[in-house]
Formats: C-alpha cells, sequence, structure tokens
C-alpha cells in the first residue's frame, strides 16, 4: 500500500504563502506602471497629437499655449473620469459577480444603467435639462431607484435572497426601463438629438464640474468597496458556507449593492453606459491573482482605469480628426471576450 503524501510542513507553507504575496505585490507595481502609461497615453494622443514633454509641461508648467490649453481643458478632465469611472465600474463588476456568484455578472445585471439612463431621458425630457452639470444627479437617481426596484421584486427576505431571483429581477427592470426609453426617444426628436452621445458612452464633453460631482461619490464608493473584500471570500463559498462561519449574508449583500449602487450610478452618470469594463477586469484580475477577493478588488482599481482609457485613446486614434465614443470601442471589445466566458467549460466557478 503507498503511503499518503506527507503534508508540507507549516514553515513551507508560510514560505509559500509569502512568495505568493510577493509576487501579488510585484503584480500591483506592473498594473501601476501600466497605468501610467495609459495616463501619458490619453493626455498625448488624440486629434492633435502632443509630444510627452509638452504634457508634462502643461501639467506642471502651464504658459497659455493652444497645446497647453488641449491638455488642460480637454485631456487632463477626461483623463480624470476615466480613471475613477474605470475603476469604479471594475468594483462594481467584482462587487457583482461576488454576491450573485455569477461570472457574467456586472452592474447592468441590477438595472443601473437602464436606470441611469432612463433618468437623463426624462430630465431632458420633462425638464428641459441638457448640460451634463444638470443631469448628472438624475441619472444617479434613476441608478439608484431602478436597484431598489429589483431588491424589492427579488426579494430580501431571508428566505428570497437568491441570486438567481435578484438575476432575473434586474432583467425584468432593465427590459421594461429599456422599453420606456426607447419609447421617449422614438417620438421626441429633441431628447434623442440630446442624449444620443452621452447614451453611447463617452469620456469626452465632461468638464471639472462633473468631475468635482462624481469624484466624491468614486471615492466613497471605492473605499467601501475595498473594505468589504474581506466578507466577499466567504460569501463566494456560497450562502450555506458563509453562513456557517458566522457571516451575516443578508447584511453583506444589501451592503455589496448599496457601494454598487454608488459606484456604478456615480460612474454612470459621469460617462453613460460603458460596458464590458466590469465584467472583463474582474476576470483579468482573477487570472493574475486567484480567487482572492481582497487582489481582485485591489487590481480592479488600477486595470479597470487602464482598460477604460486604452479604449478611449483608441477611440480617438481609429477615426481621427473624429472618434469613436469608448462605450462603443468597450462593447467591440467585450463581445468575444462574453462568447468566450459562456462557451467556458468552468463557466460556473468564481
Amino acid at each position: 500500500m503507498t503511503p499518503a503524501p506527507a503534508a508540507a510542513p507549516p514553515r513551507d507553507r508560510q514560505r509559500g504563502v509569502l512568495l505568493a504575496s510577493q509576487w501579488r505585490v510585484a503584480g500591483m507595481a506592473g498594473a501601476a506602471c501600466l497605468l501610467l502609461a495609459a495616463c501619458c497615453a490619453s493626455l498625448a494622443l488624440g486629434s492633435v497629437p502632443l509630444p510627452v514633454g509638452t504634457v508634462f509641461e502643461a501639467v506642471f508648467a502651464f504658459d497659455g499655449s493652444n497645446e497647453h490649453l488641449i491638455v488642460r481643458e480637454m485631456r487632463l478632465p477626461r483623463t480624470l473620469i476615466g480613471l475613477g469611472v474605470g475603476a469604479a465600474l471594475a468594483v462594481a463588476g467584482g462587487l457583482m459577480q461576488a454576491v450573485t456568484r455569477n461570472p457574467l455578472a456586472e452592474p447592468g445585471i441590477l438595472g443601473i444603467n437602464a436606470g441611469a439612463a432612463f433618468g437623463v431621458v426624462g430630465a431632458v425630457h420633462l425638464f428641459g435639462v441638457v448640460s451634463p452639470t444638470g443631469y448628472v444627479w438624475f441619472a444617479f437617481a434613476g441608478a439608484a431607484l431602478s436597484v431598489v426596484v429589483v431588491y424589492l421584486l427579488g426579494g430580501t427576505a431571508r428566505s428570497a435572497t437568491s441570486p438567481v431571483k435578484l438575476a432575473l429581477a434586474g432583467v425584468v427592470v432593465t427590459m421594461l426601463l429599456h422599453a420606456w426609453t426607447t419609447l421617449v426617444l422614438v417620438f421626441d426628436q429633441r431628447t434623442l438629438d440630446e442624449v444620443r452621445f452621452w447614451l453611447a458612452g463617452s469620456l469626452a464633453g465632461r468638464g471639472d464640474t462633473v468631475l468635482a460631482l462624481t469624484a466624491p461619490l468614486l471615492l466613497t464608493g471605492l473605499a467601501a468597496g475595498l473594505l468589504v473584500s474581506r466578507q466577499l471570500n466567504a460569501l463566494s463559498l456560497g450562502e450555506q458556507m458563509a453562513s456557517a462561519l458566522g457571516q451575516r449574508t443578508v447584511r453583506v449583500r444589501i451592503s455589496c449593492g448599496a457601494i454598487v449602487v454608488v459606484l456604478a450610478g456615480a460612474a454612470v452618470a459621469a460617462a453613460g453606459p460603458i460596458g464590458f469594463v466590469g465584467l472583463a477586469v474582474p476576470h483579468i484580475a482573477r487570472a493574475l491573482v486567484g480567487p482572492d477577493y481582497r487582489w481582485i478588488l485591489a487590481y480592479g482599481v488600477l486595470l479597470g482605469p487602464v482598460l477604460l482609457l486604452v479604449a478611449d485613446v483608441a477611440g480617438r486614434i481609429i477615426a481621427r480628426p473624429s472618434e469613436v465614443q469608448v462605450g462603443i470601442v468597450t462593447a467591440v471589445l467585450g463581445a468575444p471576450l462574453l462568447i468566450w466566458l459562456v462557451r467556458r467549460r468552468k463557466v460556473a466557478s468564481v
């Protein structure tokens, strides 16, 4: 009879854990370098390419020239919004995948995108609001209201917290809001002209005011998401296992839902409905660091902006001197990933 292999000594296990942590920290440093490069590309590339030296002069030694105005007035706010929105969508996607235990989950599963779009369309149609600083709050309110409705339909009682019910309720609310939004746009050409670029998802045309309005919400949501990441590891094991470990699963789910509302609602309000980022980045981070949500969300804060800024730069370059909205670019990139995820043999494991 072959003896069973001996377990690794505690010292060897500790050494392995330390080595894994060192690699993860090194990966974070690499992701930070990628983020810095993406920021430089976002500031330098576009319909008017600028040298990197000119970009740094515009940021640190502004002299009022045309090149410096392009960087300061147009590209810098756009890049800063891309940083916040990309990080928010990535963390919100990670939270949704953990709470629903669904590898295809993203902020849109709770009707956030559809609710924000309906809020903006309603603001333009009913109240004539046409500036981003005016309808940003309507977008956030619509996102929050849609999530409340989804949770009420999906049930929050102890016997009705099934992620499947929550996802189905999200699909129903999303389809209903899409139908109402389309109905308004079909019969009101003025509203369609005002919101069609926002509905495509874009970082362009957002000034300092939009950034100032949404930045506190984005920062608060990111901090809260990172704080609950430890509890997500137990929740991802399943409802019964998490309860056996002493976790109050209902409270965790509601807290995560509120955080997702803040993150995705503010992101959609600032840049419009942008897909793919919340779906893809958690999977990329999971492939790099494993199933630990503490690291998945931490990596998402860095990799989400990288992905969004790269897509935004690509949209500026491929249609120069015009540009393709970043929401369209991410949708084109996201379709192959979605097909690949659906066809994976172990698609249910997150």
